[in-house]
Protein backbone atom coordinates (compact mmCIF):
# COMPACT_ATOMS: atom_id res chain seq x y z
CA UNK A 1 0.00 0.00 0.00
CA UNK A 2 1.26 3.38 -0.96
CA UNK A 3 0.04 6.62 -0.73
CA UNK A 4 2.13 9.76 -2.06
CA UNK A 5 0.72 13.13 -1.56
CA UNK A 6 2.23 16.17 -4.08
CA UNK A 7 1.14 19.54 -4.65
CA UNK A 8 2.13 21.38 -1.45
CA UNK A 9 4.27 24.66 -1.55
CA UNK A 10 4.51 28.18 -0.22
CA UNK A 11 1.52 30.49 -1.05
CA UNK A 12 0.08 33.91 0.15
CA UNK A 13 -2.95 34.35 1.60
CA UNK A 14 -5.82 34.33 -0.86
CA UNK A 15 -3.55 32.19 -3.16
CA UNK A 16 -4.76 28.37 -3.99
CA UNK A 17 -2.96 25.36 -3.92
CA UNK A 18 -4.25 21.65 -5.53
CA UNK A 19 -3.27 18.62 -3.33
CA UNK A 20 -3.03 14.98 -5.36
CA UNK A 21 -2.30 11.58 -3.49
CA UNK A 22 -1.68 8.96 -5.99
CA UNK A 23 -2.58 5.73 -4.27
CA UNK A 24 -1.26 2.06 -5.08
CA UNK A 25 -1.34 -1.49 -3.46
CA UNK A 26 -5.00 -1.99 -3.28
CA UNK A 27 -8.63 -1.72 -4.69
CA UNK A 28 -8.87 2.35 -4.08
CA UNK A 29 -12.18 2.89 -5.81
CA UNK A 30 -13.93 0.86 -2.85
CA UNK A 31 -12.77 2.82 -0.28
CA UNK A 32 -13.54 6.31 1.09
CA UNK A 33 -10.55 8.78 1.05
CA UNK A 34 -9.80 11.62 4.17
CA UNK A 35 -7.59 14.26 3.94
CA UNK A 36 -6.23 15.45 7.41
CA UNK A 37 -3.88 18.45 8.17
CA UNK A 38 -1.98 18.94 11.48
CA UNK A 39 -0.31 21.92 12.21
CA UNK A 40 2.80 22.60 13.69
CA UNK A 41 1.67 22.11 18.12
CA UNK A 42 -1.22 20.69 16.94
CA UNK A 43 -3.55 17.32 16.43
CA UNK A 44 -4.02 15.78 13.30
CA UNK A 45 -7.19 16.93 12.15
CA UNK A 46 -9.93 15.58 9.37
CA UNK A 47 -10.14 18.28 6.57
CA UNK A 48 -12.16 16.36 3.93
CA UNK A 49 -13.43 12.84 2.87
CA UNK A 50 -15.02 11.80 -0.37
CA UNK A 51 -17.34 8.55 -0.19
CA UNK A 52 -15.64 5.69 -2.73
CA UNK A 53 -18.13 6.80 -5.99
CA UNK A 54 -17.98 10.61 -5.05
CA UNK A 55 -21.15 10.33 -3.61
CA UNK A 56 -20.59 11.62 -0.19
CA UNK A 57 -18.25 14.36 0.25
CA UNK A 58 -17.40 15.92 3.87
CA UNK A 59 -15.93 19.25 5.22
CA UNK A 60 -14.50 20.82 8.15
CA UNK A 61 -16.15 23.71 8.82
CA UNK A 62 -13.66 25.51 8.71
CA UNK A 63 -12.74 25.02 5.23
CA UNK A 64 -16.47 24.69 3.80
CA UNK A 65 -16.80 26.76 0.80
CA UNK A 66 -12.99 26.97 0.10
CA UNK A 67 -11.85 23.26 -0.47
CA UNK A 68 -13.05 21.20 -3.13
CA UNK A 69 -12.14 16.83 -2.55
CA UNK A 70 -12.69 15.11 -5.74
CA UNK A 71 -11.28 11.82 -6.85
CA UNK A 72 -10.35 9.71 -9.92
CA UNK A 73 -10.87 6.55 -9.80
CA UNK A 74 -9.40 5.75 -13.26
CA UNK A 75 -5.97 7.71 -12.08
CA UNK A 76 -6.37 6.07 -8.62
CA UNK A 77 -5.84 9.83 -7.03
CA UNK A 78 -7.61 12.03 -4.88
CA UNK A 79 -7.33 15.71 -5.17
CA UNK A 80 -7.48 18.78 -2.25
CA UNK A 81 -8.49 22.04 -4.55
CA UNK A 82 -8.11 25.10 -1.96
CA UNK A 83 -8.66 28.42 -2.82
CA UNK A 84 -8.69 31.66 -0.79
CA UNK A 85 -6.14 30.11 1.54
CA UNK A 86 -5.80 31.59 5.00
CA UNK A 87 -2.49 31.18 7.64
CA UNK A 88 -4.63 29.23 9.62
CA UNK A 89 -4.11 26.79 6.35
CA UNK A 90 -0.39 26.22 7.55
CA UNK A 91 -0.17 22.89 7.94
CA UNK A 92 1.28 19.25 6.92
CA UNK A 93 -1.61 17.64 4.51
CA UNK A 94 -1.47 13.84 5.20
CA UNK A 95 -4.12 11.38 2.74
CA UNK A 96 -5.56 8.41 4.67
CA UNK A 97 -7.80 5.78 4.07
CA UNK A 98 -8.86 2.99 6.54
CA UNK A 99 -8.72 -0.66 5.32
CA UNK A 100 -11.39 -2.23 7.53
CA UNK A 101 -9.32 -4.97 9.82
CA UNK A 102 -5.64 -3.21 9.32
CA UNK A 103 -6.17 0.24 10.39
CA UNK A 104 -5.28 3.41 8.91
CA UNK A 105 -2.82 4.18 6.13
CA UNK A 106 -1.09 7.49 5.84
CA UNK A 107 1.20 9.17 2.72
CA UNK A 108 4.18 11.11 3.55
CA UNK A 109 2.41 14.34 4.11
CA UNK A 110 3.04 17.71 2.18
CA UNK A 111 3.90 20.73 3.28
CA UNK A 112 1.63 23.53 2.96
CA UNK A 113 3.03 26.76 4.23
CA UNK A 114 0.67 30.36 3.90
CA UNK A 115 2.33 33.82 4.42
CA UNK A 116 2.98 37.10 3.02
Amino acid sequence: VQLVESGGGLVQPGGSLRLSCAASGFSFSTYNMRWYRQAPGKERDLVAAIGSTGGYIYYAESVKGRFTISRDNGKNTVYLQMNNLKLDDTAVYYCNFRWPGRGDYWGQGTQVTVSS
